[in-house]
């Protein structure tokens, strides 16, 4: 097998396109959620989003989505946790407003190191734990010190943003070796199976008018997590994370258009917080990527 060679514009332009899907998908949950179970809308979302897979591998003869090339326990950690992840991000956009809880689903960003030094050993810098430090203060302003927030809202989207953090350190790593669309494929598959568990207990039937949103939620769904996989595995996670901060354009104008909802004043500024420290240990990770590369260029 020939060394994977990253392809930085195609990441990123993937990235963008992803997180836009990712968005539309939201807004098609949303509407959903008014009348089915967020258990409901991930099945659909992930039976759906199989059909065309399974088109093109026992039709199109594409028998190559479904070969795992090393990482077997990878897929299916990712299909899991990303199911999970799935149904806990619906329920958080369906209960507070959509910029609201994009804003919380920034902090994944926030989580990664904190993963990363409790679970891999990773070294953590001052400029780092600081960061984070700051970025969760941006979180309290959020929630604001009155109470007045959806507290269950929160606190779903908070966790949702957790696995996020641990989805994107997967896709890095699966990107190195699996494929986007298998990656894909068996996230949705498995998702499918997952969902379907649970599903007699709180299944109602969609009416006609509801078809085409189910249609929706599973199509935008498995392009953005396609798209998803393009992105991680061609550029560093660092460089798409960035483009993740244009969901809380698409959110805040979905919002405002679909249910006249207008982020408040405490979630634009504990937002911009977040993001700005985010972008801040991007800078810096960037920076010390740069001077190891000088370092190691120096030394030959």
């Amino acid at each position: 097998m020939s060394k994977h060679k990253d392809n930085v514009i195609l990441g990123m332009s993937a990235g963008l396109a992803a997180f836009f899907m990712l968005a539309v998908m939201n807004v098609f949950a949303k509407l959903l959620s008014e009348t089915h179970h967020v258990i409901e809308i991930a099945f659909y979302r992930n039976l759906i989003a199989t059909l065309p897979f399974l088109f093109m591998i026992f039709v199109m003869g594409r028998k190559d989505i479904v070969k795992i090339n090393q990482r077997p326990r990878g897929i299916l950690a990712r299909s899991v946790i990303g199911t999970i992840s799935l149904i806990v991000t619906f329920a958080a956009f369906a209960a507070m407003p959509m910029a609201d809880t994009t804003a919380f689903l920034f902090t994944a960003s926030l989580f990664i190191p904190v993963l990363g030094f409790f679970f891999l050993g990773e070294n953590v810098g001052k400029y780092r734990w600081g960061a984070v430090l700051i970025g969760f203060i941006g979180v309290i302003i959020m929630v604001r010190p009155t109470g007045d927030v959806n507290i269950i809202g929160v606190v779903l989207a908070l966790s949702a943003a957790s696995m996020h953090a641990i989805l994107q350190t997967i896709l890095r790593f699966l990107g190195k070796t699996e494929k986007p669309e298998t990656i894909t494929f068996y996230f949705v598959m498995i998702g499918t199976v997952v969902a379907a568990i649970p599903l007699p207990f709180v299944a109602v039937p969609p009416t006609m008018a509801e078809i085409p949103l189910f249609i929706g939620v599973g199509l935008s769904g498995a392009l953005a997590q396609f798209l998803l996989s393009v992105a991680f595995g061609n550029a560093p996670a660092a460089v798409v994370t960035v483009f993740n901060y244009s969901g809380i354009i698409w959110a805040t104008a979905f919002g405002w258009f679909i249910w006249q909802e207008w982020p408040t004043l405490p979630i634009w500024i504990g937002g911009g917080i977040v993001i700005a420290s985010n972008i801040f240990m991007i800078w810096r990770e960037s920076k010390k990527a740069q001077i190891t590369g000088d370092r190691v260029r120096a030394k030959l």
